[in-house]
């Protein structure tokens, strides 16, 4: 998992082949960056069953690709996959970066097809990689990461909804697991993650080694149409503990910095910023976003009704933003520039 945009703080930019195998085995793609060749879910308690009568019956698989982006994911991809099945999609990647905790062995099953991934600290990152080199032959991509179960109430919808639609993308909405448990309150998670095929890319950003960060973390389709939004919700089980979730951020943090200070100078990049991106980088300028951020989750959002967890995660939370401050001025005074 990997990025949760905000209605307030942290909201994103939004805009305006299939391998067969006959004898059913998995076939196996190592290929590098650079390379020429071209669970079962569960019901969340706030969604309700959607009828497939106007879809997709549900033994046809759908005209979509799942893409699974994995670095040492052995604890989640099992969980992945079972949820996922085998009749729901005409095609399952992962996506892997170097993983050696058995991840590999864990992806060895029929229907699913592997892809290595090698990233030189420059665009293109991992996702635009592969839609760039391997452009999917089916209609629809979905971006999936391996702690994302899908659950039985989003694939009836997706069944029901994606065969007809006149949109490019969808807005998906996943539930948020913190300290064990699913939480009923604070900022909403959803991610722009399932387009269709040629309708665009992840946004473009230049870096150079900014981070070890390999993957698309904060930056977002810019699709050519319209966008809808899928309500089912994806079931979001990071269960790795909070050692590895405070590491994460404090690498998201370093990020988000330089992009604020690459961005913030470019008229052009800040000629397509949305209203919301606009509001999001005049508080990160400020020690006042977290704080922002705190109470908008916390108290507006209902962050309140999972008592102590919720209080946990809106801190954590508050002291990210505050951390991207922090950082943002740490790179402008080594730099000698005024943000």
């Amino acid at each position: 998992m990997r990025w949760t945009p905000l209605p307030i703080v942290l909201p994103g930019a939004v805009p305006s082949g299939k391998i067969d195998d006959p004898a059913g085995s998995p076939k196996r793609n190592v290929l590098m960056q650079g390379s020429d060749q071209s669970g079962a879910g569960r019901k969340t308690g706030s969604e309700e069953p959607v009828s497939t009568a106007a879809g997709l019956s549900s033994s046809e698989a759908l005209d979509l690709t799942i893409v699974i982006p994995t670095l040492n994911e052995a604890g989640h991809l099992s969980g992945c996959l079972d949820a996922i099945g085998s009749d729901f999609a005409k095609r399952v990647v992962v996506l892997d970066s170097g993983s050696t905790d058995g991840t590999r062995q864990l992806a060895d099953r029929p229907g699913v097809d592997w892809l290595d991934f090698q990233w030189n600290g420059r665009f293109p990152k991992k996702r635009n990689w592969f839609l760039r080199e391997h452009p999917p032959a089916t209609g629809w991509v979905l971006f999936l990461d391996a702690d994302e179960y899908l659950t039985p109430y989003f694939k009836q919808e997706l069944r029901r909804v994606l065969p007809d639609s006149v949109h490019v993308g969808f807005w998906l909405r996943y539930t948020v697991f913190f300290l064990g448990r699913r939480l009923k309150g604070g900022y909403p998670m959803k991610k722009l993650a399932l387009f269709r095929v040629g309708s665009g890319e992840y946004e473009k950003i230049e870096e150079d080694h900014w981070s070890a960060l390999d993957m698309e973390v904060h930056e977002h389709p810019v699709l050519a149409g319209s966008i809808g939004i899928i309500h089912s919700k994806i079931d979001h089980r990071d269960m790795r503990g909070i050692g590895p979730y405070m590491a994460k951020h404090a690498e998201y943090a370093s990020w988000e910095a330089a992009r604020y200070l690459k961005c913030v100078n470019d008229p052009e990049i800040r000629a397509s910023w949305t209203w919301k991106q606009k509001l999001k980088y005049r508080l990160i300028r400020t020690p006042f976003a977290g704080v922002v951020y705190f109470f908008g989750s916390y108290f507006c959002y209902g962050g309140w009704l999972d008592g102590s967890a919720g209080l946990a995660f809106a801190l954590l939370k508050m002291s990210y933003f505050t951390r991207i401050y922090c950082r943002i001025r740490e790179l402008d005074q080594g730099s000698g520039k005024r943000c």
